[in-house]
């Protein structure tokens, strides 16, 4: 597995595995030991995958699983960021295989395929005894196969076309990040971001759940601000979340708080 020209021209390089624990172990592994970055780590399959918080994913054969790891991409404080810039790599390596405007993103890190998940992004940073930020952004696409049983609909590529494969998808993804990667520029030229960003999620006034730490709000997606907080308009007014699970609802009513407990 190859990065694509653009990736291969800006001096992105992988290293593939048929079987990690973790991408974004091997990343960290690799940056204690002083590799200097722009690295992909893909593996064909894991046995300890995980997601945000520390969440179990799922890792069979036939999906990509793939790290990329960075030094000092960016002053920390803006780091979080990142996110975004992945974000809108991931739609558009998709949207390269699918055509446009069926894959859609959602806050704060998966991308959906026709309203189900078909891929989520992980970051974990980090601050070396030297005093080097790195970080290590995870990418989870499903091509072949989904978990089944989630609280959620899941889905993947092979459902919606043949030769979706990971092998396909990555060279496609290495070229993405690497535009919009040099787009970003170290946050300064996040405003570019967040735009392309909005341009590739669900529309503003789609009904959404947010499972915040102390109730379940739904209300109408309105934006995500500067800071890349999501805005929602809900029943107590308009509400800013720095954190939380989200869900579209189809047909929602816009006026609802839920107390987490009765979730």
């Amino acid at each position: 597995m190859q990065p694509g020209p653009a990736a291969l021209a800006g001096g992105y390089r992988v290293e593939a595995f048929d079987l990690l624990g973790s991408t974004h172990d091997e990343a960290m592994l690799r940056a204690r030991a002083g590799d200097p970055g722009k690295l992909w780590i893909v593996a064909q399959q894991q046995s300890a995958g995980r997601g945000r918080m520390v969440r179990p994913w799922a890792s069979p054969s036939g999906n990509l699983y793939a790290s990329l790891l960075l030094i000092d991409p960016s002053p920390v404080a803006v780091s979080p960021q990142l996110g975004f810039v992945a974000g809108v790599a991931l739609a558009d390596a998709v949207a390269s295989m699918i055509g446009p405007g069926r894959a859609l993103l959602k806050w704060p890190n998966d991308l959906l395929l026709d309203s189900a998940k078909l891929a989520g992004l992980l970051i974990e940073a980090t601050t070396m005894p030297d005093g080097l930020f790195v970080c290590a952004i995870g990418f989870g696409v499903n091509c072949t196969s989904h978990p089944k049983g989630l609280p959620y609909p899941a889905t993947n590529l092979s459902v919606h076309g043949d030769n979706y494969s990971a092998a396909v998808l990555f060279p496609a993804l290495s070229d993405a990040f690497a535009h919009w990667f040099d787009l970003w520029s170290g946050s300064k030229n996040f405003a570019a971001i967040r735009q392309a960003w909005l341009d590739r999620a669900h529309p503003a006034g789609t009904n959404l759940r947010v499972s915040a730490p102390d109730r379940i709000r739904v209300g109408k997606f309105k934006t995500i601000d500067v800071q890349g907080r999501l805005v929602l308009d809900c029943a107590e007014g308009v509400i800013t979340f720095d954190a939380g699970d989200v869900f579209p609802v189809a047909g929602a009513a816009n006026n609802q708080s839920i107390p987490e407990q009765n979730s």
